[in-house]
């Protein structure tokens, strides 16, 4: 895709009698305009070989900026500098595709001259009154008549929430080394086209920042108008299709009890994490993402939604779970019986209703395939559990997480490869769903094992020894007695008393068994993002990413740039006092009679 520098207006013209700021950069920025221009074409030549997909990791941005110093001979002082501007390269096509009007412009307040900027700051950040001190009247009358939403404000959630509401598809800010390497890990996981050209200080007051850099990001643009996903809008859109009415409309009235049962249970809380992925995957691979949503996309939504609720049937009679969504379990409500058959009729209206998608043969075909490929598999995962009820014995970790693999990963896959598949792109993206599905399926087990000892867990407060990352950690780690109890308890002994979840919580914070669980929480997160390394379809690669902080919680910009400045603030106070003090010892002191 070839973008374009768009210069319909050149750089600001100079206000007549104004000269504008000059002060030095910090020592981690080539300190003049020659040299910070070199380093961003060494950066753009180099991209322009290797072609990074974005978003790109932390470690893997580090690894290539490394290689930049090396090969183009930049000071290795400049690193963080050089690092930021090759991220921001990373984004510069996708940005490019995004309409202005889709587009942030956010500056930091200290880009003003501080002491004699008239403009009042509102919730919002700085009110500029045009007065031509700054270059924040030039960036942002520019931005604003090309379409674009603009702040003069920190990194705060109303950045976040102006992102959610799918009003803002991309970013160009401005902003000094330090918020920028602590904010990189956020705005990544968000995976929004974002590029920010950095102060050439952060000292937080009268900052400066090279204008021609800003002025071409601010109107970089390409032929292209793809709209990029609004996850939040869509994640409401698919969990519409499961209230009573609309899943009456999409399959028809139940025509028995079983059917009504089946029905009422399919419609009952949930997350809708699966058919949501179903839709996104098709969504970002298919040709016109504007196209309205067909009656085979839901249906084929609603059929993975059906074998994931026919899982959590056949899971709560296996694992004698009294609650499910805060409400009595179908077995509890129905009996085991008749639960058992609603589990398998929702199996059976799966693949009906995959069976019944109008699309071309050979893609209904290859996604029953794919459901069936991953039915097999999950019953696999459950039975390794079910066998192991039957005859307990102590496993490690590795062997839980072997579970977890076959037990939660598949209903992710085939969520995926099913969006995939009604898109036509399976074949080139079968390999890395399966790859991403699997970490991401262990990472998501291995939380809903660490929520489960949480405060806000389910009201039963007794711990069903079964497969469970934090209980085997627990075991292999424990001491003082605790060791014992838990071997006993995997080996289906009895003991005098079973630990509740607040004392499991407790044990696995002193034996460091939770914060490992930790680790691996995140290990897993990482592996899924480090599958999306040889993905070639910005979309798919973003989607993917920006799945997994939205499954987890990622998306939230701190306010790092006023703690920034509230540091500033205090080390400038501890320097005025030392001065003050060094003073005292210099003024004539009066003699004593």
């Amino acid at each position: 895709m070839s973008t374009v520098a768009v210069r319909s207006a050149t750089l600001p013209p100079p206000i007549p009698g104004l000269t504008r700021r000059v002060r030095p950069p910090k020592k981690n920025i080539p300190q003049t305009k020659p040299d910070r221009d070199y380093v961003l074409k060494s950066v753009r030549e180099y991209m322009e070989q290797h072609r990074l997909v974005p978003p790109v990791p932390l470690d893997e941005l580090q690894t290539h900026t490394e290689k930049i110093l090396a090969i183009y001979g930049i000071e290795k002082a400049y690193r963080d500098y050089t690092g930021v501007l090759l991220a921001n390269e990373t984004w510069r096509e996708s940005l490019a595709s995004v309409p202005f009007e889709k587009r942030l412009l956010l500056m930091p307040k200290c880009l003003r001259v501080e002491s004699k900027c008239p403009a009042p700051f509102d919730e919002f950040g700085l009110l500029c009154k045009q007065c031509g001190l700054c270059s924040i009247q030039d960036f942002q009358n520019e931005a604003e008549k090309l379409g674009y939403a603009v702040l003069v404000a920190e990194g705060s959630a109303i950045v976040m929430s102006l992102i959610q509401t799918g009003k803002i598809e991309a970013i160009v800010g401005i902003s000094c080394l330090s918020v920028l390497e602590r904010t990189f890990p956020y705005v990544e996981a968000a995976a929004i086209p974002a590029v920010a050209v950095p102060l050439l200080q952060d000292d937080c007051i009268d900052t400066t920042v090279d204008v021609d850099w800003v002025w071409d990001y601010i109107h970089l643009t390409s032929e292209d108008k793809t709209r990029r996903l609004n996850l939040t809008a869509l994640h409401d859109e698919v969990k519409t299709w499961f209230t009573p009415e609309a899943l009456d409309a999409l399959l028809g009235r139940p025509t028995c009890k079983t059917e009504e049962i089946a029905r009422e249970w399919l419609a009952r809380a949930g997350k809708r994490w699966r058919p949501f992925l179903t839709i996104a995957a098709y969504q970002a691979l298919r040709d016109d993402p504007e196209a309205p949503i067909s009656d085979d996309l839901k249906l084929a939504a609603v059929s993975v939604e059906a074998f994931h609720k026919a899982s959590l049937i056949h899971d709560d009679i296996e694992d004698n779970d009294a609650e499910r969504y805060g409400e009595p379990t179908l077995h509890s409500e129905h009996g085991v019986g008749v639960a058992l058959n609603v589990g398998d009729l929702l199996i059976g209206e799966g693949y009906r209703l995959l069976a019944e998608m109008k699309c071309a043969s050979h893609l209904r075909s290859e996604c029953l395939k794919v459901a069936a490929e991953g039915q097999r598999e999950l019953c696999r995962g459950q039975g390794a559990e079910l066998l192991w009820n039957n005859h307990p014995v102590a496993l490690n970790g590795t062997q839980v997480l072997e579970i977890f693999r076959s037990k939660t990963a598949p209903a992710f896959e085939v969520a995926l490869k099913i969006g995939a598949s009604l898109a036509g792109r399976l074949d080139e993206t079968a390999d890395v769903l399966h790859t991403y599905s699997e970490n991401l399926g262990i990472a998501y087990q291995i939380r809903d094992d660490l929520d489960d000892l949480g405060d806000d867990s389910a009201a039963d407060n007794q711990v069903s020894i079964r497969p469970s990352i934090i209980l085997a950690l627990l075991r292999e780690r424990g001491k003082d007695g605790v060791k014992e109890i838990m071997e006993a308890l995997w080996n289906g002994q009895t003991v005098s008393a079973v630990p509740d979840k607040p004392t499991i919580r407790a044990w696995a914070e002193e034996t460091g068994a939770y914060e490992k669980a930790n680790v691996l929480l995140e290990s897993y997160k990482e592996a899924a993002i480090r599958s999306l390394a040889e993905v070639e379809l910005p979309n798919l690669k973003g989607l993917l990413r920006r799945v997994i902080g939205k499954i987890f919680n990622e998306l939230e910009i701190k306010g790092w740039c006023r703690e920034i400045e509230q540091q500033n603030t205090a080390a400038t106070e501890a320097r005025r006092q030392e001065a003050a003090k060094e003073a005292e010892h210099l003024v004539p002191q009066p003699k004593v009679a």
